[in-house]
């Protein structure tokens, strides 16, 4: 009988679909259990260089003499890298300080290594307003940003874009402390002001159809800069009112706040009538599309300008609906520091003056 001749080394067997399928589902098993070990092994690492950072900073603390950092930080590094490598030098090793000084909670840190490696953590530390630290750790949480994305929300701004920044050191505290412990997502930790919109290369003049038609062109784009978590339903949906047929620019549903968000466009300043119109737009949602579980539809008007009185004068906020500038001109690094610090200082001034009036009455 003549032998068949065994098959080269490395060469595939012939499988039939039975055994396709097993050898799919061992395929996954291996790289779920691979990304699994990579995982806790990043969470361990991270613990440990906590850990480290705590104990020099307890030493640092109890000697209370700066010299005496860098000293014990320099002796220390030359004698783990001696040791155990690169990975603690003296750079290092002042980061896992840093570490543990700006995220002294352990419970805190347990919570967020879950979601955030190291290299999350070394741009956290770098940020020295607490709340924006905490703001951005949290959001890294929740919407599971990789490194190289929370570089891009830090180098935009994100923070200071959000109503959250504008709010009193105490107040956005407490919101965040909320996110925290109950994953509570709030409009203003969701909604910026202004919407960067330079990815969609509109130049000089263009009408609300243009604007739109970009924004369909470029929706991956739109819909990083909205927020993780949006889901885009339908573009000029139609409602029909007593006979008469309206149209929505664009429709959204975002997961975190569990509601359907209408989007309307606005080549000019926000008006007072645009609020009436868009009330019109989230009663009907509210009547017709709103499933069971879901809160209360919510609307974004995306304008050109504000004008911050009328806005608060018209208590739109009460009313599910919340106004925002788009700025479609691509601005240098620090023309958009400048113009969103000031923004933030106006507003927080408003605000403390909007409470002395209101106490004195």
């Amino acid at each position: 009988m003549e032998r068949k001749p065994a098959p080269a080394k490395g060469a595939s067997l012939p499988v039939n679909s039975g055994a396709k399928g097993l050898l799919t589902e061992v395929l996954e098993l291996i790289l779920s259990a691979r990304q699994t070990v990579a995982t806790a092994a990043n969470a361990t690492l991270t613990m440990l260089h906590w850990q480290i950072g705590n104990r020099i900073r307890k030493d640092i603390l109890r000697e209370k003499r700066a010299e005496y950092g860098k000293q014990i930080l320099s002796t220390l590094s030359k004698q783990l890298k001696a040791e155990f490598g690169r990975g603690f030098g003296r750079r290092n090793l002042f980061n896992m300080v840093r570490f543990a000084e700006v995220f002294p909670d352990i419970k805190i840190v347990q919570a967020l290594i879950a979601q955030l490696g190291w290299t999350h953590f070394l741009h956290l530390i770098r940020l020295d307003d607490p709340l924006k630290r905490d703001f951005y750790a949290e959001m890294c949480r929740i919407e599971r940003w990789s490194t190289r994305t929370l570089d891009k929300k830090i180098g935009g701004m994100l923070f200071e874009r959000t109503a959250l920044s504008r709010k009193p050191e105490k107040l956005g505290a407490m919101e965040l402390k909320a996110l925290r412990e109950e994953d509570k997502m709030t409009p203003d930790l969701v909604f910026r002001d202004p919407y960067l919109l330079g990815f969609l290369g509109l130049k000089d003049s263009y009408a609300e159809k243009d604007l739109e038609a970009a924004i369909l062109r470029d929706m991956e784009s739109f819909i990083l800069e909205l927020g993780v978590g949006f889901a885009f339903l339908e573009r000029q949906k139609r409602i029909t009112v007593d006979g008469e047929d309206f149209y929505l620019d664009l429709l959204f549903y975002y997961r975190h706040l569990r509601r359907l968000v209408v989007i309307e466009l606005k080549l000019e300043e926000f008006k007072p009538g645009d609020k009436g119109q868009m009330e019109l737009y989230l009663r009907w949602l509210d009547r017709y599309e709103r499933k069971e579980g879901e809160e209360a539809p919510i609307g974004l008007i995306l304008c050109a300008g504000q004008r911050r009185e009328t806005i608060e004068l018209l208590d739109l906020e009460k009313a599910g609906i919340r106004v925002s500038s788009y700025w479609t001109d691509v601005l240098p690094k620090r023309e958009l520091e400048r113009k969103l610090h000031q923004a933030v200082v106006l507003a927080r001034a408003r605000l403390g003056a909007g409470q002395s009036a209101i106490q004195q009455k």
